[in-house]
């Protein structure tokens, strides 16, 4: 029997220590996500590519064939971060996306932003553009099986560019596979459904409401702790991230409190 799935990539990166240590929080919150909403929770802990070929976060475009190469009959599927936490009450997902490519706007830094796609469009694909305002952050993305032949073609322009892609992000710090999925979504004309924030609520300090009373929980249910400035820890004089504290505090407050 077929079910809607949730997939998540969990894994150390040596260029990266200590990244993913966090991510223990994330995956505790979908896999009681998953269990409210009779989903299936499948995190992607060993390599597929070497670390010198590819970082982890490419690594979530393999999920059909993973999913599959596991036996898992599967109807929509729900792709998040690790460096994501949903609320214990958020309603679900596959219910408000519809058949296509469903994914929230990226509402953050807009210089890095537009950098990002001006870079790209310039280097990788032609001059190519589309309008700001559909680019969407691909921490959290809602896919199905016609999605296949997508994900086929952004690794196959991974393959074929891969050198490029690293010269890239080497040399002006932009975005990484975001990016390279975005135009690839745009060119191909998918059916894009732009999510509201509330899915994926984003650069949470730059909008102030990343505090102790937990604001940003009051106004959404999918929490993204990225681009978190390191003088913005809870506890300064520990050695953790700032990620690492505040997805564990956010955790604990809502899990366990």
């Amino acid at each position: 029997m077929s079910k809607n799935v949730v997939f998540m990539v969990n894994m150390v990166e040596s260029k990266k220590p200590n990244r993913n240590s966090p991510y223990t929080y994330s995956v505790r919150s979908w896999k009681q996500y998953c269990k409210r909403h009779g989903a299936e929770l499948f995190v992607l802990s060993e390599r597929i590519q070497s670390e010198d070929y590819m970082n982890a976060n490419w690594h979530k475009l393999y999920v059909f064939a993973l999913l599959e190469n596991s036996g898992i009959e599967y109807d929509k599927v729900l792709i998040v971060d690790g460096d994501t936490i949903v609320h214990p009450e958020a309603p679900s997902i596959f219910d408000a996306c519809g058949d296509g490519f469903c994914a929230a706007h990226n509402d953050g830094s807009y210089d890095w932003l537009l950098r990002s796609m001006e870079t790209y469009s310039k280097f990788l694909f032609d001059g190519y553009m589309f309008p700001f305002y559909e680019y969407f952050n691909s921490g959290v993305m809602v896919v199905n099986k016609s999605h296949k032949e997508l994900f086929s073609d952004i690794l196959k322009c991974y393959d074929d560019n891969h050198v490029k892609i690293r010269q890239i992000q080497d040399t002006y710090h932009v975005g990484t596979d975001q990016p390279v999925i975005n135009f690839i979504v745009q060119q191909g004309e998918y059916d894009l459904e732009i999510l509201p924030y509330e899915w994926n609520m984003q650069d949470l300090a730059r909008r102030e409401v990343l505090d102790t009373e937990l604001t940003f929980t009051n106004y959404g249910w999918v929490y993204h702790f990225n681009a978190i400035p390191s003088n913005y820890k809870l506890y300064p004089n520990q050695s953790t991230t700032p990620v690492q504290q505040w997805m564990e505090y956010t955790y604990n407050k809502l899990y366990k409190d």
